[in-house]
């Protein structure tokens, strides 16, 4: 299955993108040697190797969830250029 011409407009029109005829040329010789890599891999065997999302095993780097006390409110309350009965004070952004 090979890239055509046509193939690269669609695309470059799905993707909103304006190519003048040397670029459609030259991206479907580019896309047309993608896909002949793509199906050379295709020929491997690789009915042993397992599935996997990721080359390398990750594991969760996240610490432990542990419930802890927060910061007083007067004093995050401090910090605020304004506030008012205890929350911070913004100016209106909806009409």
């Amino acid at each position: 299955m090979g890239i055509t011409r046509r193939d690269v407009e669609y695309v470059a029109r799905l993707a909103r993108l304006k190519l003048s005829e040397e670029e459609i040329e030259r991206y479907s010789k580019q896309l047309a040697k993608i896909l002949e890599y793509i199906n050379k891999l295709n020929e491997l065997d690789t009915s042993k190797t397992p599935p996997t999302y990721h080359v390398l095993p990750l594991t969760n780097v996240f610490r432990e969830d542990k419930v802890e006390p927060s910061l007083p409110k007067d004093e995050i309350l401090s910090n605020a250029p304004e506030s008012e009965e205890g929350y911070f004070k913004v100016k209106k952004v909806i009409e």
